[in-house]
């Protein structure tokens, strides 16, 4: 798949995509889940400054955050009302993550950034269609076409089908021809938040 590299693609894309793309944010070309994206992230500024603060290292596992998941943000557990395996993720977790007081334990990680789209790219759009599927559970999608696809009323219809958005490189500029589906997850996931981890260790 190619490369969404062009520094000028990129101000284009976020030129076309409006609201969806958030104007003090950063964009990134990343090799994520088996292809190339297109990345646009902001990070989440008091996160961000608390976790470089406890110089915390990176927080990963799927056990790890499905047990952070069942606490609640700043609020004191008793550690007794945790399962014996969650309390062993939790003694796994790096500095900073929870802070441990006596019998109780209090959560402080979030998700340390947010992305806001990503944009797929290739020779053949079908393929590139694909690759944003991948991209459903974590993110709004769209794919970015050098030209028109063959049979673009169909290609259009079934981009829509699956909520992925599609930006076309016109010759004046890149042009949003079919919106993305906006990302509202029906719940917080590890999966979802073990993505987010591990495209913070790339852009961090």
């Amino acid at each position: 798949m190619a490369v969404v590299a062009s520094s000028a693609v990129g101000r284009s894309v976020r030129a076309a995509s409006g609201a969806l793309v958030h104007a003090g944010g950063h964009a990134k070309t990343l090799s994520l889940l088996g292809t190339d994206a297109l990345v646009f992230y902001r990070f989440d500024a008091t996160e961000h400054a608390r976790r470089q603060s406890a110089a915390m290292t990176a927080l990963t596992g799927m056990q790890t955050l499905e047990t952070l998941l069942t606490l609640p943000v700043d609020m004191p557990v008793p550690l007794d009302s945790l399962s014996a395996e969650d309390r062993a993720a939790l003694r796994r977790l790096p500095a900073g993550a929870v802070h441990r007081e006596r019998r109780e334990i209090t959560r402080r990680a979030v998700r340390p950034l947010h992305v806001d789209l990503a944009v797929l790219t290739g020779q053949q759009p079908r393929y590139a269609l694909e690759a944003a599927t991948r991209f459903a559970p974590f993110c709004s999608r769209a794919v970015l076409l050098r030209r028109p696809a063959p049979r673009m009323d169909d290609f259009l219809n079934e981009a829509s089908f699956y909520g992925v958005g599609v930006l076309l490189d016109s010759p004046c500029d890149v042009e949003m021809v079919l919106q993305p589906r906006p990302y509202r997850p029906q719940r917080h996931t590890a999966a979802a938040w073990n993505f987010i981890e591990e495209l913070y260790q790339r852009v961090r």
